[in-house]
């Protein structure tokens, strides 16, 4: 029997344990939109061991202020004492509310994973934030970006102006909003069983709470 988890932090809402993975387990497409195989595909590679017991997915935009400060605090406490040791592994997917300058920075990260350095590209535009909608984000700015991280710029550029990635990362806003995502950064946690939502930038002691109760 499925078995629905409340918990009392208000920000923190268990959705159900069981067969599916579903915020509203009485609609039949959302049990289906809400599987583990489907909250997993079409994000960015894993971050951490894929079999790992937990799953992160992260949804965010690369100009959100929000975003920024969980890359720069939570994150790296996260990826040092849960992600290299094998307790939780990390996928990004892009939710980008703050415009075509967002869109074209998650452009660019498939565009640098199609080299092998999806995550290097992902840490150097955070690593560079300047703000929400102040511009800095440009066609340039991101090749400068990959130049830093050694990527062939001759590809990168190439597959920047030609938009490869553009439908992809269309796909995954929909999706997002599709299965209720609708700020940044939201986060998923989940394993074979249960699935807690989190919403923003929550102190390191709301995310460790959420491992426990894995």
């Amino acid at each position: 029997m499925i078995q629905i988890h409340y918990f009392a932090i208000p920000i923190i809402i268990g959705i159900l344990s069981g067969a599916f993975l579903a915020f509203y387990p009485e609609s039949e497409n959302d049990s289906k939109l809400m599987t583990k195989s489907k909250l997993i595909e079409g994000g960015s590679p894993i971050l951490g061991n894929p079999s790992a017991p937990i799953t992160i997915l992260e949804w965010g935009d690369y100009q959100c202020t929000f975003c920024n400060k969980f890359h720069e605090t939570t994150l790296k406490t996260i990826e040092g004492d849960y992600i290299k040791t094998g307790k939780v592994k990390l996928i990004f997917k892009d939710f980008p509310l703050n415009g075509p300058d967002s869109i074209l920075a998650a452009e660019a990260t498939y565009c640098a994973h199609d080299q092998g350095k999806y995550w290097n590209l992902h840490d150097e535009i955070y690593k560079n934030w300047a703000g929400e909608r102040t511009g800095w984000i440009t066609r340039d700015s991101l090749s400068s970006f990959a130049s830093k991280i050694d990527l062939n710029l001759d590809k990168f550029n190439n597959c920047i102006d030609a938009h490869v990635y553009k439908n992809k990362v269309n796909q995954l806003y929909d999706f997002g909003k599709e299965i209720g995502i609708d700020a940044t950064p939201s986060f998923l946690i989940f394993n074979d069983e249960k699935i807690i939502m989190i919403r923003g930038n929550q102190p390191l002691e709301v995310f460790l709470k959420t491992f426990d109760e894995f």
